[in-house]
């Protein structure tokens, strides 16, 4: 899973990103653009969407499922804090619903709102407040849960192995996909030998 930023991709229009993503086999591209509200976001989406038409790639939105909704993304990704995953499965069904989730507690409380998947992290530290979970936490969470974990958080191609071996679903990286081509970044990250 990619997670858009803008400015980490400034020479990328986003639209440009997702055809490149598709192209690369990214299964998910997470527009993740806090700075941008209500119609500047719609607007945006709706073009991610349509640059990634005809392709396997999901174009997930980040906190707002009225603008997944609007501009047929296939789902939303929430904070742990959030809104419960349950009641936006309900109020938008046909959406995926995600959950960030920084510990096997808020992990489980996310699977009993309904969510369709966590997103666990970080793993590794990556420069921010968080503390990193670790691969054993990891491991525990994919051991724990009954439905996909996605981890994120300093995960690059040289430590992506090791957290293949813990089981998660998926990997989600913003700096990793920055590390070379799209291509292959995303082969890297994909295909990263066991550590």
């Amino acid at each position: 899973m990619l997670v858009s930023d803008r400015r980490a991709h400034p020479s990328l229009a986003l639209p440009d990103l997702a055809r490149a993503a598709a192209a690369a086999g990214v299964d998910a591209l997470q527009v993740r653009e806090k700075d941008l509200r209500g119609r500047a976001l719609l607007a945006l989406v709706r073009e991610v969407v349509a640059a990634s038409a005809g392709s396997a790639l999901r174009v997930i939105v980040n906190g707002r499922p009225d603008v997944a909704r609007l501009a047929g993304a296939a789902g939303v990704h929430l904070p742990a804090r959030g809104l419960p995953a349950g009641d936006v499965r309900a109020a938008f069904p046909g959406l995926t619903v995600g959950v960030s989730c920084h510990g096997l507690d808020e992990a489980r409380r996310a699977e009993q709102d309904g969510a369709h998947y966590v997103v666990l992290g970080p793993v590794f530290a990556t420069g921010a407040k968080d503390r990193p979970l670790g691969l054993d936490a990891l491991g525990e969470a994919v051991r724990a849960l009954s439905l996909p974990v996605v981890a994120i958080g300093g995960i690059d191609a040289a430590r992506a192995g090791a957290v293949w071996e813990r089981g998660p679903a998926a990997i989600a990286a913003i700096r990793a996909f920055l590390a070379a081509p799209l291509p292959e970044a995303a082969r890297a990250l994909r295909d990263a030998p066991p550590a």
